[in-house]
């Protein structure tokens, strides 16, 4: 058999399968409409939530778990989960709340969690993104809360104090940040970027760029903006920037810690049930008096539930006292998880639930 013959032959197999996967997928589609109108059906009066936490990420994990390669079961997962925000638009299209503008690593983020079908719209601040969620104006919001190279966002953690959405989920994006610019090396004199963006930069730029001028901006897509505009002028941004305002890259990937990643929360009104692999983030306050911090980490310690992280901001309820905000595994609704937080409630003056949520599955 020749060349063009075999070809033909695995062609035709490819044919016969993405037509079984086309039915497959509209048959899909077809089910999930299904399920709106039984929500629908014994709804009573009560807004319909279409979109559960929870379940994606079961399906998502059972999707890993089963593929056998040779796609890695990442891309399988991303494939699943674009086709299900296919499907739930179907149901109803999620409209999403992100720090923008267009082309912030936090747009990437919603559409790594949502998908493509998501109805995404950037905000000028955590702050707005927290408050169109509250007004009711957008599903979910997506904002970030840390990164690995230069911490806790503490805009995000003030706005957990002050407001009572919940968390439904997270996100973990790789960070690369390129060096973009559609001027020649020698007229560039100044490079804009997000603050946390030049401090995750701050060792390349020392070494290659050791006399620019370096501004902050807004955001790194503004700065990507601003470099399509001006001349000798550079911006640190990501690909979404560059491709949308279309600057050249000079430099790839020059963020100074190769494993950069940020963390992004997914808030909105509706608590999130049990997916069984989960987290759970509280906040709680505390007198500034000795043995505060060792009386709400006891009875976790004790428990053996484990903490994945402690932050501490001030509180403004009084001079020298504090919040502090807790990650642990768990979700509330768990036996031992509610026996630590009661034990917890005992020992502060205030505790705040902010949401127990599946943990990040991609």
């Amino acid at each position: 058999m020749s060349e063009e013959k075999e070809l033909g032959v695995l062609r035709d197999q490819i044919d016969s399968i993405d037509q079984q996967i086309h039915q497959l997928i509209n048959q899909r589609a077809k089910c999930a409409q299904n399920v709106a109108h039984v929500k629908e059906k014994y709804a009573g009066g009560e807004k319909i939530q279409f979109y559960r936490p929870e379940r994606e990420a079961q399906v998502l994990r059972k999707v890993m778990d089963r593929n056998e390669g040779p796609i890695a079961d990442e891309d399988m997962a991303r494939l699943f989960r674009e086709i299900m925000s296919v499907c739930l638009a179907l149901e109803e299209p999620l409209r999403i709340a992100y720090l923008g503008p267009e082309g912030t690593f936090t747009q990437a983020a919603a559409t790594k969690h949502f998908g493509h079908s998501a109805v995404g719209v950037g905000q000028v601040s955590i702050a707005d993104v927290f408050r169109e969620v509250e007004a009711g104006s957008f599903n979910y919001g997506v904002v970030p809360v840390e990164n690995s190279t230069e911490g806790v966002v503490t805009h995000t953690l003030d706005s957990f104090a002050q407001s009572n959405l919940q968390i439904s989920g997270e996100v973990a994006l790789r960070i690369h940040h390129h060096f973009l610019s559609n001027s020649e090396e020698p007229e560039i004199r100044k490079v804009y970027s997000h603050p946390q963006s030049l401090g995750q930069c701050r060792q390349w730029l020392d070494t290659h760029w050791p006399n620019i001028e370096r501004i902050p901006v807004s955001s790194n897509a503004e700065a990507a903006r601003l470099a399509s505009q001006e001349q000798g002028v550079a911006a640190i941004a990501g690909d979404a920037a560059a491709e949308l305002y279309v600057v050249k890259k000079l430099a790839t990937s020059i963020e100074d810690m190769p494993d950069n990643t940020t963390r992004f929360l997914i808030i909105g009104k509706k608590l999130t049930d049990v997916s069984g692999d989960d987290k759970t983030s509280i906040m709680v306050s505390s007198k500034n008096e000795p043995g505060a911090l060792y009386h709400v980490l006891e009875p976790f310690h004790k428990s053996g539930v484990s903490l994945t992280r402690i932050e501490t901001r001030p509180s403004k309820t009084g001079t020298w006292n504090y919040n502090f905000f807790i990650d642990f595994e768990g979700h509330a609704q768990d036996k031992e998880v509610a026996e630590v937080l009661d034990e917890v409630s005992i020992a502060v003056s205030d505790l705040k639930i902010l949401g127990s949520y599946p943990k990040a599955v991609l």
